[in-house]
């Protein structure tokens, strides 16, 4: 397995090619996404640690939906169980979950960070503990916080964008997939920037059109009636993307993108001119 440096536009073709497989089969990945944010919604209602379990399923619910990429990539309809394929017995399962344990840890971190820049409020709005007003939205605190926890979480970001995937087709242990994710990440920042600038302007301008049809059909409760559908749309296209941004950051000894068509690899190491020592 060898890392990639990708030039800066690299970042658009993501982006797009996120696009065009999400039209080839667009109800099973919306579908899909959907299932996805239930499948967060009802684990986190477990009473006491339902939060900490939402966050540790993350991560294999975003590999899920990365084989279902793959899958509609290659023109077939992807199939709900597609979604918890980490899930299932093999090698790769129990690393999973301290990949999830990893990021609840981290993820929680974060938060308890914030909570020293305004006492836990914006935690408990994140969480869903406390309602969103524009009171609290517009105090200094409260944005304090908020800049904070993005600043913190940019890392811990960059730290599993890869990891599912360098898991459950690689074989690399947990430690050393956050740590490749991180190097691939900060080695192709440019591209990367270029991907979310690029979805910044994809979800801008579909929150535009969709306000925009709105106020033509005259009635202010259209706005959340084409809103919500377009926003979960618009989310399902970028969770199909991120399965182009891993094939192009790693290839095979070969020089082949990152093979997802089979079961996890050995695991060895990346190796090769462009790659970090381990």
């Amino acid at each position: 397995m060898n890392l990639n440096i990708v030039p800066a536009r690299t970042g658009l073709q993501w982006a797009l090619q996120g696009v065009r497989t999400f039209w080839r089969q667009p109800l099973a990945m919306t579908g899909l996404f959907f299932l996805f944010m239930a499948t967060v919604s009802a684990v986190s209602i477990v009473p006491l640690v339902g939060s900490a379990l939402a966050l540790m399923v993350l991560p294999a619910l975003s590999l899920g939906m990365m084989a279902a990429t793959q899958t509609a990539a290659q023109g077939k309809f992807p199939m709900p169980t597609v979604l918890f394929l980490a899930f299932k017995s093999g090698p790769a399962r129990k690393t999973m979950i301290h990949l999830g344990g990893w990021y609840a840890v981290l993820f929680l971190g974060v938060m308890a960070v914030s909570m020293l820049a305004d006492g836990g409020q914006f935690a408990k709005v994140y969480f869903g503990g406390s309602p969103i007003t524009p009171e609290v939205v517009n105090a200094a605190s409260f944005q304090l916080a908020l800049w904070v926890s993005m600043v913190l979480y940019l890392p811990v970001s960059m730290m599993f964008w890869h990891a599912p995937a360098l898991v459950y087709w690689h074989g690399l242990p947990a430690g050393k997939s956050l740590f490749f994710s991180m190097v691939a990440c900060w080695r192709n920042l440019k591209a990367f920037a270029v991907y979310v600038l690029v979805w910044i302007g994809i979800f801008t301008g579909a929150g535009v059109v969709s306000m925009v049809i709105a106020s033509l059909l005259g009635d202010p409760q259209w706005v959340m009636a084409i809103l919500m559908p377009m926003a979960l749309m618009m989310a399902a296209m970028f969770f199909t993307s991120m399965l182009f941004t891993v094939q192009d950051c790693f290839t095979t000894g070969s020089g082949s993108g990152t093979d997802t068509g089979t079961g996890p690899q050995s695991g060895e190491a990346p190796a090769g001119r462009d790659s970090p020592a381990p």
